[in-house]
């Protein structure tokens, strides 16, 4: 399985970037694992904003294939405990297919048309992150996920 990480902005924090390399190196044996990382547009008037989502939305959208599965992370999305986050990725694995999207949106959230186009829409907590936080959370939850899926220890 293939699974990309679409995500808005850019990690500076050097302990995040350690964080997401460990956990990307731990995913090679299960997965082939690929971040995208996209310029957020400018906000330079609150009143452009949804202008703005929709121009990132644009740019998210023009790097999905059509048979990709997409999951975007929505604080409106649902819940999922690791186990049944392990779950949803082998329902998609054994469904045949093979390029799995995650898409982390900006600061700002996601486009209209990026969420309609999603399979899944995944709320991380009801908590609030830093979407920087996000993507090193969710890299880690897809490593427990095969660690799980492996019955390997980790995940306890």
């Amino acid at each position: 399985m293939k699974i990309r990480i679409i995500a808005l902005g850019k990690i500076k924090e050097k302990f995040l970037k350690d964080g997401i390399e460990e956990f990307l190196k731990r995913l090679t044996p299960y997965a082939a694992v690929e971040i995208t990382e996209l310029q957020p547009a400018e906000i330079r008037d609150e009143n452009l904003t949804q202008k703005a989502l929709s121009q990132e939305g644009e740019k998210i959208l023009s790097l999905i294939k059509k048979e990709s599965y997409v999951i975007t992370l929505e604080i409106c999305g649902k819940e999922l405990s690791s186990e049944e986050f392990a779950s949803k990725i082998e329902e998609i694995s054994n469904s045949g297919l093979s390029d799995l999207v995650f898409i982390i949106g900006s600061s700002c959230g996601l486009a209209k048309i990026v969420s309609d186009r999603a399979d899944f829409k995944l709320s991380m907590s009801k908590m609030t992150f830093l979407h920087q936080f996000a993507r090193l959370i969710l890299v880690e939850q897809i490593y427990r996920a095969f660690k799980i899926l492996k019955h390997e220890t980790y995940h306890k």
